[in-house]
């Protein structure tokens, strides 16, 4: 085989690759809009949530972005904007939710902040990542109202 052959399978293989990936990410979120709304136990817990998505980024450690959603601040958190404790609760949120299915409950009396980012408790399959964050002292806590959440998520 000569080289232009060899380029053209390989171009070839990457192409399918790319386009295997990007069907991956649809199929898995093709339910999105069948799971809007529901419910989830988490700690022997009954939590309802509004709306279901795959977290795509990790802006920060209270921000995500959700397939279906946009842009996701985590409600009553606030994450330090110095190192370390930046780099400990993104990679904590990385962990937990990039490339999972989240479940948000959204603030009814503020859904949205100034920036139009959805505000919300987001939960994986068995964590409430906010308390997460600040039970392990990643975050402390930061309220505004109005919100229908009590403070400090109790």
């Amino acid at each position: 085989m000569n080289k232009k052959t060899i380029s053209i399978i390989l171009l070839a293989i990457f192409l399918v690759t790319i386009m295997f990936t990007v069907a991956n990410v649809f199929l898995d979120d093709a339910n999105t809009e069948a799971n809007q709304t529901g419910t989830l136990t988490i700690a022997n817990r009954t939590v309802n949530y509004e709306k279901a998505g795959k977290c795509l980024e990790v802006i920060d450690g209270n921000t995500i972005q959700v397939y279906g959603v946009g842009r996701v601040q985590l409600t009553q958190v606030d994450i330090a904007k110095q190192e370390p404790g930046f780099s400990q609760a993104k990679n904590f949120v990385t962990d937990k939710c990039l490339g999972k299915t989240v479940y948000l409950d959204i603030d009814n009396k503020q859904p949205k902040d100034k920036y139009d980012r959805t505000l919300a408790i987001v939960y994986t399959n068995d964590t409430n990542i906010n308390r997460e964050l600040l039970n392990n002292n990643l975050a402390k806590v930061s309220y505004f109202e109005p919100s229908e959440f009590e403070k400090g998520l109790k």
